[in-house]
């Protein structure tokens, strides 16, 4: 009898486990890029448990990546009524924001995220688009804030330094763009803009 009982035990155990492998992973799918994927399993999770939060974050995070924003924008409401200060929500709802051209709302929504989580899983992100949209406002001297700690939290991104370096730039800060686009192409040789940039800028310097 217990004999029996112990395996039972063990086939309840095992097969548990075996059901968990199989069960589809929404976050493994996004972060090899098959976002349709990845979608579809989080529908699938959301149709069976709406309280799911994390099936929300996963599906908007894929929907941005498809340039769906009106349905990632659905989703995220519905996440942020499911939890009002989820840093993930509030990231994605800055990125929406971003994308679809409001700028204000946007920096609404990722100096909260700052505010909540300054060391949050997507603090670089939220710098580097706050960069970005100081840089199409025109505030050079701000981008130049923001996308310094972008690259301060992700040093090895060559894109980043190179539009730290443009902000630099047009902020009149030559000598520290010429910085950071020499760190641009160090990391990134075959970076175009900031190949051109760094040759502007020694134009620029050389006339002086």
């Amino acid at each position: 009898m217990k004999r029996h009982l112990f395996c039972m035990v063990l086939l309840l155990c095992f097969g548990g486990l075996a059901l968990a492998q199989m069960r589809p992973d929404a976050l493994a799918e996004y972060r090899v890029g098959n976002y349709d994927r990845a979608i579809s399993i989080c529908v699938n999770e959301i149709n069976i448990n709406p309280h799911n939060l994390d099936a929300h974050v996963v599906i908007c995070w894929s929907l941005i990546r498809l340039g769906r924003y009106g349905e990632a924008l659905n989703y995220a409401r519905l996440g942020r009524s499911l939890s009002r200060y989820d840093p993930r929500i509030i990231e994605v709802l800055g990125e929406i924001s971003y994308y679809e051209g409001r700028n204000g709302e946007a920096l609404q929504y990722f100096q909260e995220y700052i505010s909540i989580a300054p060391e949050g899983q997507r603090i670089e992100i939220v710098y580097y688009f706050i960069g970005e949209i100081y840089i199409r406002l025109g505030r050079f001297r701000h981008a130049d804030i923001a996308l310094s700690a972008a690259v301060h939290w992700t040093p090895g991104n060559a894109a980043w330094w190179g539009r730290l370096a443009y902000a630099r730039e047009n902020a009149g800060d030559l000598s520290d763009a010429l910085n950071a686009y020499e760190e641009a192409l160090r990391l990134n040789s075959q970076l175009a803009d900031a190949r051109r940039g760094l040759d502007r800028i020694r134009q620029k310097l050389g006339s002086r």
